[in-house]
């Protein structure tokens, strides 16, 4: 009945010329197409379709047949011979019809599909849409464009597989798919280089800012998010393959390196809309940070890079990447700012990093990005990298760089743990100026004094939560006993002689004050909880405690105990080191004054 009727329709536009065509016969032939389809009948659908005198009717109306032609592909299974019909009802519609209404049915067929489908609808169409482009005159770099475009904006809601077992799976199809869009693409590609290489024509032009885009699109997603280490048992990784050929591309159009050095290469639009403006900028920001870590830290397309950099001019170029993954949250994505930060710097001598670089804002953002992640992070392994690469961020630093970072992040970092660290190293530096025979006059003399001025104090005096800043406060104290041994008051050569009556005024003496203050106020709790206990032993009280300004946990009175013992015992860990410096300094004193007298 439905092959019947699709005869009829035939024999009827069979003599009718291609301009008498009505809107009717279009639709006549598309519901009879369909219900052939559907039906089972698509070996005589495929017969209609191949019969030359059907040519010019398929020509106009083929187009129709798309939308239920990509259902019943679906619908049979893949060793069924209905299928293998449908498929070559499609690659005959793809070679038939008119490449124009053909493309814009396609790219509708992709627009539609959703969820679970979207790979294999994709993969199955690309043939077909890359058949039709090739054949369009008018419009070719527009129309590959849209049809990129429509794509990767299809793909990117899907997740990115990301564990070992997830790209094996390969369960929406996503690595195949992204692969075989790669493919799709490459005639054009290849289209762009011939022309290149004869002239600079404009279509050439627009085609190859298609292709920039398509790029692009592709390092924000899937490459930003995927996992591009090598994975034992994977053969041929599927993203490493993909960023492969998308490294591949863009030297072959001739714009990798000035993408990589020249980032307003990756230019957008203009938008009249500046909301649109700001995720146009952001996007490219992210792509351009991803084709950073490809080269950098996975060496894509390392055979191509030109040896010619510095070290410090490739972290300065580099700097505005690291910048942009790092202020990301998704574990992949930092982890790609952390290794790009490592690679730059493991390139570089240590102190062989200019000072001058610092007036660069970037060059004090990162570092307090990397502080950020070693404070708040939840992923430990994250943290501890991060320290790692501060450390390796100082050390590149000359003597200058050195001390004005530590300037600059005793000030931001905020965090006492962090802090701590950074007086450390500040000791460390002092050490190697006072053992080193060379003049250092950042770490002696009045620079240093300066900077002792930010080290050796309380940021609210004697009332400062001694126990929340314990770690900066122990590092302090520490500090100030290795100069008053190292450095001899006869000498001098750090200045802390000079400075120590601001120092016990500003520091040692509210610390002794806060000490005495904290030392009661938690001996007083103390107390309070042992006697609260043996009034009301039976019920085993539950009750929050407050420690350094935070709320615990309900707690029974026993774990409040244990958590006051705790914050006493720092408290006499202070006080232990305190004394010795007040004793240190006492005996040098005193010792100096004898000699005098």
């Amino acid at each position: 009945m439905a092959v019947d009727e699709l005869q009829a329709i035939i024999q009827r536009c069979q003599i009718l010329e291609e301009a008498d065509f009505k809107g009717e016969d279009f639709n006549l032939f598309q519901v009879a197409g369909q219900k052939c389809l559907e039906d089972g009948y698509a070996a005589q659908l495929l017969e209609v379709i191949q019969n030359e005198k059907n040519k010019v009717i398929i020509k106009n109306m083929g187009w129709n047949l798309i939308s239920p032609l990509v259902r019943c592909i679906f619908m049979y299974k893949q060793e069924d011979d209905k299928r293998e019909h449908c498929l070559r009802i499609l690659d005959q519609l793809a070679q038939l019809c008119n490449p124009k209404e053909l493309f814009l049915g396609l790219l509708e067929q992709i627009e539609q599909t959703s969820g679970e489908q979207v790979c294999q609808t994709v993969m199955l169409l690309l043939q077909p849409l890359q058949t039709v482009l090739l054949k369009l005159q008018n419009k070719k770099a527009y129309s590959v464009g849209l049809s990129l475009a429509m794509i990767m904006n299809q793909l990117t809601p899907l997740p990115v597989p990301y564990t070992k077992q997830q790209i094996q799976e390969d369960k929406l199809g996503l690595c195949q798919c992204c692969n075989a869009v790669v493919d799709f693409a490459k005639p054009f590609v290849n289209e762009v280089v011939k022309n290149m290489e004869k002239s600079s024509e404009y279509n050439d032009v627009e085609l190859k800012e298609e292709l920039i885009k398509f790029c692009m699109k592709s390092l924000k997603y899937p490459l930003l998010t995927a996992q591009l280490e090598q994975l034992e048992g994977i053969e041929e990784h599927p993203f490493r393959h993909f960023a492969t050929e998308i490294i591949d591309i863009l030297w072959n159009i001739r714009e990798l390196i000035p993408l990589v050095f020249v980032p307003h290469k990756g230019k957008s639009p203009p938008w009249e809309n500046q909301e649109f403006a700001d995720m146009e900028r952001k996007n490219s920001a992210d792509s351009l940070a991803c084709l950073s870590y490809l080269m950098f830290v996975q060496h894509f397309g390392v055979e191509c890079f030109p040896v010619v950099f510095s070290p410090s001019y490739l972290l300065l170029c580099n700097m505005t990447h690291i910048e942009v993954l790092l202020k990301r949250t998704e574990e992949s994505v930092l982890s790609k700012g952390l290794d790009l930060f490592e690679s730059c710097l493991l390139r570089m001598e240590d102190n062989s990093l200019l000072h001058h670089y610092l007036e660069f804002r970037v060059f004090i953002n990162v570092p307090q990005d990397l502080v950020k992640i070693m404070t708040l992070c939840p992923m430990e392994d994250m943290r501890k990298k991060s320290l790692n690469i501060l450390q390796l961020f100082i050390d590149k630093f000359d003597t200058e760089g050195k001390y004005t970072l530590f300037r600059c992040l005793l000030k931001t970092s905020n965090h006492a743990g962090v802090e701590g660290y950074i007086i450390k190293n500040i000791k460390d530096q002092i050490h190697l100026a006072l053992t080193k025979e060379y003049d250092n006059v950042w770490f002696t003399g009045h620079h240093l004094i300066s900077l002792l001025d930010l080290v050796l104090s309380l940021p609210e005096g004697a009332e400062t939560d001694l126990l929340q800043n314990s770690d900066r406060i122990m590092a302090s104290l520490n500090l100030l006993r290795y100069l008053v041994i190292k450095d001899c008051e006869s000498d001098n050569q750090t200045g802390v002689w000079t400075t120590l009556g601001k120092i016990k005024q500003n520091f040692l003496k509210p610390l002794r004050v806060g000490l005495n203050m904290s030392k009661a106020h938690y001996e007083a709790e103390i107390k309070n909880k042992k006697e609260n206990r043996k009034e009301a032993h039976s019920s085993n009280p539950v009750c929050s405690v407050t420690v350094s300004g935070e709320k615990m946990p309900a707690m029974t009175t026993g774990m409040q105990l244990q958590v006051l013992h705790s914050a006493l015992f720092t408290f006499d860990l202070i006080e232990s080191v305190l004394a010795r410096v007040e004793e240190l300094i006492e005996g040098k004193t005193k010792a100096v004054m004898d000699e005098n007298s």
